[in-house]
């Protein structure tokens, strides 16, 4: 079992920057990879980022390239989802993963969300 904390979201302006953080307690934290998606009101969740433990190799969605910027510390067992110039449509409830696949597809556990809304 896998268990995935997250924590930074918040309501920030048009063109604002925040920072996501997932820490990840349990297995041992050997995924190959993990990652961020998120779920817009209305809409279905979606791939945001992903970064592969060993390579730190990422993987972004064409949405967030360049805005967005994931990291982790193996030490602290976190991941990082730092975002930069946010727009309204970044609006959405962010989910952390354990185990993506294919760098793009999730994995079986996820944390609980963290809201983050960006006002125009």
């Amino acid at each position: 079992q896998v268990q995935l904390v997250e924590s930074g979201g918040g309501l920030v302006q048009a063109g604002g920057s925040l920072r996501l953080s997932c820490a990840a307690s349990g297995r041992t934290f050997s995924s190959s990879a993990m990652g961020w998606f998120r779920q817009a009101p209305g809409k279905e969740r979606e791939f945001v980022a992903a970064i592969r433990r060993g390579t730190s190799t990422t993987n972004y969605a064409d949405s967030v390239k360049g805005r967005f910027t994931i990291s982790r510390d193996n030490v602290k067992n976190t991941v990082y989802l730092q975002m930069n110039s946010l727009k309204p449509e970044d609006t959405a409830v962010y989910y952390c993963n354990y185990g993506v696949a294919a760098m793009t597809r999730p994995g079986d556990y996820w944390g609980q969300g963290t809201q983050v809304t960006v006002s125009s």
